[in-house]
């Protein structure tokens, strides 16, 4: 059994930001913190007050996060970025919104004092007999404080105020980890009302000390207690006067934000649902009969069909049985009454299914046939513009000496560079048949003859139905927003972005199938008519080669495992005063890493790595290569750690080597002892994705450590909690559970069991109540309605299996935490 919370967040848009660059503008991004850790950076949308993002993330937690804090920053080339503003989302407000929120939140102004972090260990008792008290304190060390010093750490010390008295502690100075192990006493006051305030400060030579946070304690719930230990979260000082004059000023955010805190039981518990569902796609469609996948598609609402959709083909995809289940929605979606040119239009199930389907085994498929056009119109950044209304004459300028373009010659130069835009695509899609993923083209292929045998008369619908899912839900959505399925790392400026909305509008009119009714529509696009006819002839000819040869082998059979290469790329290795023999050559050099199921291997050029010789020991665990093994040039300094032998991958502080994207990945070398790689990634987001990536493929090494160092040990000392043993135990928690999703992660079919439990067992009462609306209505007037009324097999046998997970969840909970006695939140 495993506790989890995953949030999902999607940020949309901005709107009314206020102007930070001289020309009147602002380059807007965002970098979302959990907890104050930055794990989300969006890309920049430049010269814009009313950004458009629209980006989407999944993030596992730990369990006990507390809030998430959303910045939006004016990025600045010559100096350090501006803070615009801030929204802050406690974990109590997400719970208030069980379905998730969505919507406008104003932007406050960032105050220095509400900006802390971290926690303190600390130990307060009550001594003493009655009448001759005392109040103990005993400040033992704090971890992850805040940073409030131009050298990327702080200065900290405790100040205790209680009953009128203040004490503080020595100074540490450059540590965001100090070590205090002091004790202080207060004479306990009669009675017991008064409070012990415990708040940390950066000391500053010169001006005012940084406040760090505080914690305040009821000495009433102490006494009862008589001795608290633990470590306690800081919170900013809430006793100060808020002012709300600029807030909404500074413009707002459109968010949707929602957190899943899940119990996943263990896999065995999930069988009879998984095992019911899977019988219920074999069976397929009965005459006269009311599926049960039907009653999931009329029950679910619109706002919850597409994380329904993505969880149902996961699940099916890690049974074998996708094929199947997609068949089943197309024979179910046609059968009802649907005229041929409007054929999954809508946001049905079986929609919604197909478009999660392509994006979660596609994905690849779509990166080789898009990217190298996607990559030249970024490149290019040609102006193109076949709408007179839109022809802006003076980006343009002058085609010669003596004269201005015209606004035809505008619109011609513009069709050119389009149409040998879409020529290049429509090259490369007409190319991709044999690179399509069997499961893909066989899922295609029942469409294509599912479509044929229901309208036998319009011959031409099945082509029409196949490209509405593949050009209309895949192609074109990706062409128009290469951000968000990971073409590009940023977002298009204002020219590429309107080529690629043309573009994309290209392809939709090509997948319609019927250039001539987008024309009629748009009648500025008569000169691409040619081109797009032309492209509708080459799209039919690809869809009859793309359906039209049987795959015989793997696609009924379970999903593999994913890629053999999960990531890779280019990471400076960064140089210590240790003996780190696998990287220690290596230190101050730009090195190719690659990440598979196997190992962390590296080399000097992409594939060098993987082509190791492979030497010494025999069992494949450790550092599989060294110089001495191998002494041909190609070859020299390339190695490898095995994931058996990756203790942890974390974030490394700011100040140990000047950058905010280091991780450090700690190791058990060859003789048996700990050994530590510190990597340099290029910005936040792609550190998040190494960690991301190393912690999953390592989530289940029995060996992993629960602390770690976030600083480094130079000379004799770790820089970040000044501790002298090299191998004592690290001084802030590994954040082994904290990941990003991505559409190559392995399936969970576990997960995905969990997730569709929790969204059944809401639908009890409406699954039967609508069972009996969708009978035939004399069935519906003779039959029995109500609790004791005959249910078919497979909704009775559905009904009973929720209640045994029901009762499975009601024994798994936890006790319910005993009432906090001491910390108060002011």
């Amino acid at each position: 059994m495993a506790r989890r919370s995953a949030l999902s967040i999607r940020i949309v848009e901005g709107r009314n930001l206020p102007a930070k660059d001289i020309t009147g503008s602002s380059d807007p991004y965002c970098i979302v913190k959990i907890d104050d850790e930055a794990i989300i950076r969006t890309a920049t949308v430049w010269k814009t007050l009313s950004p458009f993002w629209g980006e989407e993330y999944e993030v596992q937690l730990q369990p006990g996060f507390h809030s998430i804090s959303i910045y939006v920053m004016d990025e600045d080339a010559l100096s350090r970025d501006d803070i615009i503003g801030k929204v802050c989302i406690t974990r109590d407000m997400l719970a208030e919104h069980p379905k998730g929120y969505s919507g406008w939140m104003s932007l406050s102004e960032v105050d220095p004092d509400e900006e802390v972090q971290g926690e303190i260990h600390l130990r307060v008792e009550v001594l003493g007999s009655q009448g001759s008290r005392r109040l103990r304190c005993s400040v033992l060390e704090a971890r992850d404080l805040a940073r409030k010093d131009r050298n990327g750490a702080s200065d900290p010390f405790v100040r205790l105020r209680y009953n009128g008295k203040t004490q503080e502690t020595t100074v540490v100075k450059k540590s965001c980890y100090p070590r205090w192990n002091e004790t202080f006493e207060f004479e306990l006051a009669e009675p017991a009302e008064e409070k012990l305030c415990v708040e940390v400060w950066d000391w500053d030579l010169v001006g005012r000390n940084d406040f760090l946070g505080k914690v305040v304690f009821s000495v009433q719930g102490l006494e009862a207690a008589g001795q608290e230990e633990g470590w306690f979260r800081l919170w900013p000082d809430k006793s100060k006067p808020t002012e709300d004059e600029r807030r909404g000023s500074l413009g707002s955010l459109q968010l949707q934000v929602k957190l899943r805190d899940e119990t996943v039981l263990p896999s065995h518990c999930y069988q009879p649902l998984v095992q019911l569902l899977c019988q219920e796609v074999k069976l397929g469609r009965q005459d006269g009969q009311v599926h049960l996948v039907t009653l999931l598609d009329e029950t679910t609402t619109a706002e919850c069909r597409q994380e329904v959709a993505i969880n149902l083909v996961k699940l099916f995809l890690g049974q074998g049985l996708v094929k199947e289940y997609l068949d089943l929605l197309f024979e179910l979606e046609l059968a009802k009454p649907c005229e041929p040119n409007t054929l999954f239009r809508s946001n049905s199930l079986a929609s919604k299914s197909m478009e999660s389907f392509l994006k979660v085994t596609g994905m690849p498929y779509l990166h080789f046939v898009l990217g190298p056009t996607i990559a030249r119109v970024f490149e290019e950044k040609k102006y193109v513009e076949l709408d007179p209304g839109k022809v802006e004459i003076k980006d343009v300028g002058c085609s010669g000496l003596h004269r201005v373009q015209t606004e035809g010659e505008v619109i011609e130069q513009g069709r050119q560079h389009l149409q040998s835009y879409l020529g290049e695509l429509l090259d490369a899609i007409v190319r991709s048949a044999p690179a399509c993923p069997p499961l893909i083209r066989a899922a295609f292929r029942q469409l294509f003859q599912r479509v044929g045998e229901r309208f036998p008369q319009h011959q031409h619908a099945k082509f029409v139905a196949v490209t509405s899912f593949l050009c209309l839900r895949f192609f074109s959505p990706a062409v128009m927003s290469p951000k968000l399925f990971q073409l590009r790392a940023a977002h298009a400026d204002a020219r590429t972005s309107r080529t690629l909305l043309l573009l994309a509008k290209a392809i939709q009119l090509v997948g319609n199938m019927e250039p001539a009714a987008g024309r009629a529509k748009e009648t500025w696009l008569s000169p691409l008519l040619p081109a797009l006819q032309q492209g509708t002839a080459r799209m039919r000819d690809f869809i009859t080669r793309l359906v039209g040869t049987e795959e015989g082998e793997g696609e009924g059979r379970p999903l593999g495992p994913p890629p053999a290469v999960v990531k890779e790329g280019l990471l400076l290795v960064h140089k210590t005063r240790g003996k780190v023999p696998l990287l220690a050559a290596a230190a101050g050099k730009k090195l190719h890493f690659c990440l598979t199921g196997e190992s962390l291997s590296f080399g000097k050029s992409p594939g060098a790595e993987v082509r190791a010789c492979w030497g010494g020991r025999g069992g494949g665990s450790g550092v599989a290569l060294t110089p001495s093994v191998c002494a041909c040039p190609f070859h020299q300094r390339i190695g490898a750690i095995a994931l058996g032998d990756i203790l942890a991958a974390e974030k490394v502080e700011e100040k140990s080597f000047g950058s905010s994207h280091v991780m450090q990945v700690v190791y058990m070398a060859t003789g048996g002892q700990q050994e530590t790689a510190y990597l340099q990634c290029k910005c936040v987001n792609e550190l998040n994705q190494w960690l991301s990536a190393l912690r999953k493929a390592c989530g289940n090494n029995p060996r992993v450590l629960r602390s770690y160092h976030p600083g480094v040990f130079r000379g004799d000392k770790w820089s970040c909690c000044h501790q002298r043993d090299r191998t004592g135990l690290g001084c802030d928690r590994t954040r082994h559970g904290v990941t990003l999703q991505d559409w190559s992660d392995p399936l969970d079919p576990t997960v995905e069991a969990q997730r569709l439990f929790q969204h059944l067992q809401g639908l009890r009462s409406t699954l039967r109540d609508k069972y009996w609306e969708l009978l035939e209505p004399e069935e519906a007037q003779n039959g029995r309605r109500g609790e004791d009324a005959a249910l078919p097999e497979g909704l009775s046998r559905l009904l009973a299996v929720l209640g045994d997970l029901e009762r499975c969840h009601r024994r798994a909970q936890p006790p319910a935490p005993a009432p906090a006695l001491l910390q108060l939140q002011t």
